[in-house]
């Protein structure tokens, strides 16, 4: 079996989180800096953290809203189209003249 294939194991490495809580357990590494653990997590703390959610919703909306502005800017500068009709005989001529050139 080959030698030093593993890497070093560190029994008593410590996790640092954000809050200032300090765990220790055992790792591969002997340092280990962490933003949330379950000293400060709203799942196992049960307190309820509301994080950057300031202005969302009023983004949408301004998304939103230049979105309408920009459909009913298109809908006034658009030109109607017009109907025309197509009479039966001209279709058939036409259809006729597209299987001829397919052939």
């Amino acid at each position: 079996m080959k030698k030093d294939t593993h890497p070093n194991y560190y029994p008593k490495a410590k996790i640092k989180c954000a809050c200032g809580a300090v765990l220790e357990t055992g790792s591969t590494q002997e340092k280990i800096e962490t933003e949330i653990c379950s000293m400060c997590h709203p799942y196992f703390t049960g307190d309820k953290k509301v994080i950057d959610t300031a202005g969302r919703m009023e983004r949408f909306q301004k998304i939103t809203e230049k979105s309408d502005k920009v459909r009913k800017a298109l809908k006034k500068s658009a030109k109607p189209v017009k109907k025309t009709k197509v009479l039966k005989s001209s279709a058939k001529k036409n259809l006729s003249s597209i299987k001829k050139t397919a052939k």
